[in-house]
């Protein structure tokens, strides 16, 4: 039995297909852990939602800010971008039962001395402070008025955590630390324009996991989001978006011995 988590597929079935094969993945023994943007870009988004369902308790996901976006636009908050590759998804006969399913997936999972998120934790936030938070933005994922969440769950304000945010407000910046956070101050401010590598960080930011003494350091966070940072391992961080849609590589890592395995993908 053996632990999988992989990076970014935003819709990249083939490639997919090829990296379970490559690490001998076994449903009926091991685990896959998803890092979020299952779909979106990539070139068959329905194929990868409906073997991710369908694989069950073999699989699981957290979710990224590209799924969330799919739920957005198939409630019609969100615009269907011309790069976007979800129409076959909104097209499907069975298109209600998996974004249903959609909804239900996580925000954030831990399981020993692993936590998963698609983008990171704010500095202040520990491990079980950050699954109290995802429990709470998850349950008004899955409720039954979930589109009246979907309509305050979008922008930038407030960029900053505080303890005391209630309602939408809260909500919001929870998601957007979650699925769309890449850099902040020290001081937990969340820049969301910023996509570039480590170089080009502009002035006064960190990358959100070298803030010094954040509260999550002593677990090791699995995460992706961020594919011009790379394949990025320390004790404590293990980042798997290696850029497969945009040509790079997909990325796999064994949890029990942290062994890599990458393979490339065709742009």
């Amino acid at each position: 039995m053996a632990t999988y988590a992989i990076g970014d597929l935003q819709g990249c079935f083939t490639a997919f297909q090829r990296l379970i094969d490559l690490i001998r993945f076994d449903p009926a023994q091991d685990k896959l852990w998803l890092v979020g943007d299952i779909v979106n870009r990539g070139p068959d988004s329905l194929s990868l939602l409906r073997y991710i369902k369908q694989a069950g308790d073999a699989i699981i996901m957290v979710l990224g800010n590209h799924d969330l976006h799919l739920l957005m636009v198939a409630v019609g908050i969100a615009k269907n971008h011309s790069s976007d590759t979800i129409q076959s998804i909104l097209d499907a006969p069975d298109r209600d039962e998996l974004l249903h399913w959609l909804r239900q997936q996580k925000l954030f999972h831990t399981q020993g001395q692993y936590a998963m998120v698609h983008a990171g934790l704010l500095p202040s936030w520990s491990v079980a402070q950050a699954e109290q938070l995802a429990h709470e933005a998850e349950r008004a994922l899955r409720q039954d008025n979930y589109q009246e969440f979907f309509s305050q769950m979008y922008g930038n304000q407030p960029n900053y955590w505080q303890d005391d945010w209630t309602g939408y407000i809260r909500l919001r910046v929870i998601i957007n630390a979650m699925t769309r956070m890449r850099i902040c101050t020290a001081t937990g401010n969340m820049n969301f324009a910023f996509k570039g590598d480590l170089q080009s960080i502009p002035p006064g930011y960190v990358p959100w996991f070298g803030v010094p003494q954040r509260a999550s350091q002593k677990e090791t966070i699995i995460c992706g989001h961020w594919s011009a940072l790379g394949l990025h391992i320390t004790d404590n961080l293990i980042a798997l978006d290696s850029g497969c849609v945009w040509g790079g590589q997909l990325t796999a890592i064994r949890l029990e011995d942290r062994k890599v395995f990458q393979l490339p993908c065709a742009q």
